[in-house]
């Protein structure tokens, strides 16, 4: 409150810096976590990453109910639709999971979370519905039919944890560096 109001002519609500950050440095680590599920997934199941590349066509024919995967195991058309369906879950999922950190880091742009705390009850509940909303998404009966979501075994949740973490921990030490050095070229480029 004690800021100037944003002159609407200049200082655009999104800007460059923003754009960077979102999807430039934060975004890409929230889709290698979706991809890194993904391929965990694919790989518990017998397809290993190096398998899938080039398999697209035979994976989405009806008439292929013989394809096998890594280990030799012959998999129905049917049976790679629910992998695959489970695996889009599971990408849904781990945005969730990641856009915790997101949601946290967001809260301050210079002062550090552990400084400023978690006292916000409305972003707190943001947490945790997002989070039911996910679980309630994945795992009633019937979400299979109309948005095809299938239910997750609990360890595909925490793949991507680490990939928040590291969100978490990158915007840290880059709000430490933007309070250690203000005006610096850290700022220039990622203060939003």
């Amino acid at each position: 409150m004690k800021r100037q109001p944003r002159d609407p002519y200049r200082d655009n609500l999104v800007n460059r810096r923003l754009i960077s950050m979102a999807y430039g440095q934060i975004g890409m680590i929230q889709a290698a976590a979706g991809f890194f599920v993904y391929f965990v997934i694919m790989a518990e199941n017998g397809f290993l990453p190096m398998k899938l590349f080039g398999i697209r066509k035979q994976w989405d024919s009806k008439a292929v109910n013989d394809l096998t995967d890594s280990y030799g195991q012959e998999w129905t058309y049917r049976d790679r639709k629910t992998l695959e369906y489970t695996c889009h879950t599971a990408f849904f999922v781990s945005i969730v999971v990641v856009q915790w950190a997101d949601l946290i880091i967001c809260k301050t742009r210079r002062n550090s979370i552990v400084h400023q705390g978690m006292r916000n009850w409305a972003l707190n509940f943001g947490l945790i519905f997002e989070t039911a909303l996910a679980a309630f998404l994945s795992y009633t009966p019937g979400m299979d039919k109309g948005l095809r979501m299938f239910p997750l075994k609990f360890v595909w949740w925490l793949p991507a944890i680490p990939f928040a973490l590291a969100i978490f921990i990158y915007d840290e030490v880059r709000r430490f560096y933007l309070r250690r050095c203000p005006g610096g070229w850290l700022e220039q480029e990622t203060y939003y």
